[in-house]
């Protein structure tokens, strides 16, 4: 826990339910706002609004996706949110970052709560943040903590038109941005799925002690990515069964195809765990296999010395009556037989197939 979100929970502590506190990471002192009003037909699309310009939208007659980078200005996301009609529990949620993935049903207005996730290829760790969005009767508001994000596929849609989102109403703009998040969970598996491989590799060619790290290293991003998805079944599930009118019919069907790309990543997150704990029992054996190896050498090699050093031992007395010690070919024959002691001994080890 980071010292700035420890510091959080402590103004926290005490005060009354709704209270706005940010808790989590500062990334950015300031706020940015940023604005797409669209109809089938039109399109607006403005940044860096100020406040008052984007409260001015709570009454326009398209869908409006206002997205708010930077959670640092409480006030901010105080007054917007209430403008816009949203409950003083959920402006609590929003701000603070270490939420449970989540799905709650307001009377006019829902909130949703994912953990946006990428995978940094230099550092090998997941990259993630909490997006809250809020979908109200022709709204969306989505909060991020900084710059950023994985949307770009969906404002391009909007800005061209392609697809239904155009058509279709606030809701479908809500799950277009849910479906943008879980499909980004896939390519961050794939990404791990390779690093898997790569460690698989590693752990049967040359099983280093850095190997270790790596796997426990991928064992801990693979918890933080089950945390990330195991509650997004219930909450994608909660928005199919309850009924709620902010979500229309049409919309359901692609809800069930987003519930089902959760069970998906999920199999494969669980694919990916009982993987990467086989991986450390492997290494350990391969381990033992080399130090098996290496004992088996040493052990050979000290069979072979043996009959050697007996010898070697009769011949160092130093007894005075020793008739071999007079002969000229003592020397020689002595050296002889230990050398075809030690080769007859390597043969009837390589038959066996000791080595």
């Amino acid at each position: 826990m980071s010292r700035l979100y420890a510091a959080g929970l402590g103004r926290k502590r005490g005060q009354a339910p709704g209270t706005l506190v940010h808790i989590g990471e500062r990334h950015s002192p300031e706020a940015t706002l940023a604005i797409m009003d669209y109809t089938v037909s039109d399109l607006r699309e403005l940044e860096s609004l100020t406040l008052e310009e984007a409260l001015s939208f709570r009454a326009s007659k398209a869908v409006t996706w206002l997205n708010v980078t930077g959670l640092s200005d409480t006030s901010i996301v105080g007054t917007l949110c209430s403008h816009f009609g949203v409950h003083t529990l959920v402006q609590e949620d929003v701000l603070h970052t270490a939420q449970r993935p989540k799905v709650d049903i307001y009377e006019d207005h829902v909130f949703m709560v994912v953990k946006m996730i990428r995978y940094d290829e230099e550092s090998r760790e997941l990259d993630i943040e909490q997006v809250s969005l809020v979908l109200g009767d022709g709204f969306v508001i989505t909060f991020q903590e900084k710059e950023g994000d994985v949307f770009d596929s969906v404002r391009q849609r909007i800005r061209t038109g392609k697809g239904v989102v155009r058509t279709l109403g606030a809701d479908y703009l809500a799950y277009a941005l849910m479906d943008a998040v879980v499909d980004n969970y896939f390519i961050a598996l794939e990404e791990m799925g390779e690093d898997i491989e790569e460690i698989e590799t590693a752990v049967l060619d040359r099983p280093e002690i850095d190997v270790v790290a790596s796997i426990h290293r991928l064992k801990r991003e693979l918890i933080l990515l089950r945390r990330a998805v195991w509650p997004l079944r219930e909450g994608f599930g909660t928005l199919m069964r309850d009924a709620t009118p902010l979500v229309k019919p049409a919309t359901v069907p692609f809800l069930r195809d987003l519930h089902d790309h959760a069970f998906r990543v999920m199999d494969t997150v669980e694919t990916f765990r009982e993987l990467v704990s086989g991986l450390l029992d492997v290494y350990l054996s391969s381990v033992s296999n080399r130090m098996n190896q290496v004992m088996k050498v040493l052990t050979i090699i000290a069979t072979i010395f043996i009959p050697l050093t007996f010898i070697a031992g009769i011949y160092g007395m130093n007894f005075r009556h020793m008739p071999e010690l007079a002969f000229p070919w003592a020397y020689p024959a002595v050296l002889a037989l230990c050398l075809l002691i030690a080769l007859g001994m390597i043969i009837g080890f390589r038959r066996k197939g000791w080595f």
